[in-house]
């Protein structure tokens, strides 16, 4: 049985914010997607999280139905700034943090710039690229080479070519999504992975901290943990061995095992808190 409720939009922040709500009880958890993942990619991520918690996965303003185009800010800052007003808005108390790679990045800064209702932060695979750091190991053609095609229409067969490794489900949704990817916002993310050092804020997180690696993704090395590891000393560091960067699409159920107790029990999908 599905946990998807209904999809909704919110003015916060000065911009109309898209979100998926799955669940609708228990605690709140704001789950923020990766560089070019509408909100409605990681549903199939939504639905269980959704046995667990009050689920909302946010459209990052630039991609699905959240504001976008020109004379829009799309940094590091003005995305942090809109999950602490999106939460705002629809009077969320307390709530968890879940970012995958550039959301995990948001949310780290969210938490800085408002601590107080923060239950929780996931941080699934964030680059660690920064100034004078090693590069973000994704390309950028292979990001802006899909958009461009995906505005003038591509399928699912020839998503095949950039996601070699996923099924068909979710080739399709890539196909059907991406062109909602405003090309000026990714650029300004992807630039920000190599701009903008997250280093800083570790030692600022207020709650208690998941930093969950990629084993074949190549973004978060064990050097890297241990230099994390000095700036947090109660980060809880977890590994999904065979995946690569984006976790949940190469190993789903290991993506859940590599929460382990962090929620208090683990997230067996089909399993309720």
């Amino acid at each position: 049985m599905s946990t998807f409720l209904y999809g909704g939009n919110v003015q916060a922040n000065g911009i109309r914010q898209h979100y998926l709500r799955y669940g609708g009880s228990g605690p709140a958890l704001l789950l923020i997607p990766g560089i070019t993942s509408p909100a409605i990619t990681w549903g199939f991520v939504a639905e269980v999280f959704g046995q667990h918690f009050d689920t909302w996965v946010l459209d990052v303003r630039g991609r699905g139905l959240s504001s976008s185009g020109e004379g829009l800010d799309y940094g590091t800052e003005s995305c942090a700034e809109d999950i602490n007003a999106f939460a705002a808005a629809l009077g969320l108390q307390n709530y968890h943090l879940l970012g995958h790679s550039m959301g995990a990045r948001f949310i780290m800064r969210a938490a800085v710039l408002q601590p107080a209702p923060v239950l929780s932060l996931a941080l699934i695979d964030p680059p660690v690229s920064g100034p004078g750091r090693r590069a973000y190991p994704g390309k950028w053609p292979w990001y802006v080479d899909s958009i461009r095609q995906s505005l003038s229409g591509i399928s699912g067969e020839a998503m095949r070519e950039y996601c070699p490794t996923w099924s068909e489900v979710q080739r399709n949704l890539r196909a059907e999504w991406l062109h909602t990817c405003y090309e000026p916002a990714i650029r300004r993310a992807y630039d920000d992975f190599h701009q903008l050092d997250i280093h800083q804020y570790f030692p600022q997180l207020p709650a208690k901290t998941l930093l969950m690696a990629a084993g074949k993704g190549g973004v978060i090395q064990p050097e890297d943990e241990a230099e994390i590891r000095t700036l947090l000393p109660t980060i809880e560091i977890t590994h999904a061995a065979n995946a690569g960067h984006m976790i949940p699409w190469d190993d789903f159920d290991g993506f859940f095992a590599a929460f382990g107790t962090f929620y208090g029990q683990p997230l067996t999908p089909g399993a309720h808190l």
